[in-house]
């Protein structure tokens, strides 16, 4: 008989003068789901159940996404996003975690786990925003425009049928892509300040990229996996590869059809992988208690 899915409770803290939202289920060793740019919680409505299994799971909506506080003078370098995923954390008791990120989120929990890896047990990478891929670069190029940008915010409110043509695009068969999902994505971007604080993030974009690679070396020996759709068309899933270069022992698995979302596509294989991985990082540290990070 299989095991009851884990209830979903949706949840408020203020951490660090903000208002955060963010969904908590089961119980366990902690387990930390961080959403990609213009993503929150609801990203991770598939696989919290399977997750939250033996596990507790905290989703938050990052500040300036989803439902939580989006205010204008919010810090928008990767760096200020992995200093509040820090203040959550303490706001939350959260002293260490397994630590999931989504893109953009990928790359904000690298950064933090190389600004206090004694937090991070593990981390899990899926398409995480990196200097090597080429996918995007107009895109990014096109939205730090001085003419462009400031119109974006209201251009993007107006155009909504665009909004579900370019859901479409983070799967790799669109065709997988329900009415329900994409009322879900859309639901959230018609806040006052969502696609303002995504400009303010490509604005920092490069210089983002460049501490990203930085902080790899930081976090050598944090057990590491790295899941890519080898259909992604929001990170080139070539540089993948490269990832793995810069962060030896690191386990890649990528999913065959799947798009940037795999979570979303494929979600019992995603959880699968996930939870083997972390139940090897669990069994790894009772055979070895007196190992110390440093």
């Amino acid at each position: 008989m299989s095991k009851p899915a884990e209830t979903i409770i949706e949840r408020f803290l203020q951490a660090d003068g903000l208002q955060i939202r963010f969904w908590h289920a089961g119980s366990g060793p902690t387990l930390v789901l961080i959403h990609g740019l213009l993503g929150y919680s609801f990203s991770w409505r598939k696989v919290i159940p399977n997750l939250a299994q033996g596990r507790e799971v905290f989703a938050p909506d990052m500040p300036g996404a989803g439902f939580s506080e989006c205010r204008a003078d919010l810090d928008c370098r990767l760096m200020g996003a992995a200093q509040r995923l820090l203040a959550f954390m303490d706001a939350a008791g959260i002293p260490a975690c397994d630590l999931v990120g989504s893109s953009y989120g990928a790359s904000t929990a690298i950064m933090l786990a190389g600004l206090i890896r004694s937090r991070i047990r593990s981390l899990v990478l899926i398409s995480p925003a990196n200097p090597w891929s080429g996918i995007g670069r107009k895109r990014v190029a096109l939205l730090r425009n001085p003419v462009i940008a400031p119109l974006f915010p209201w251009l993007a409110r107006a155009a909504r049928p665009l909004h579900r043509y370019f859901a479409r695009r983070m799967w790799g068969d669109p065709k997988r892509v329900t009415a329900e999902t994409l009322d879900g994505y859309i639901r959230q971007l018609t806040r006052q300040g969502v696609f303002e604080h995504a400009i303010k993030i490509v604005r920092t974009w490069h210089a983002d990229m460049d501490q990203l690679e930085s902080a790899l070396p930081k976090i050598a020996g944090i057990p590491t996996l790295l899941v890519w759709g080898d259909k992604d068309r929001v990170v080139d899933p070539a540089s993948a590869e490269l990832m793995a270069e810069h962060l030896p022992g690191a386990r890649l698995a990528i999913l065959q059809g799947a798009g940037h979302l795999p979570y979303e596509e494929c979600p019992e294989e995603f959880c699968r992988i996930v939870q083997e991985f972390l139940n090897d990082v669990r069994s790894t540290d009772i055979a070895s208690p007196a190992r110390e990070v440093t």
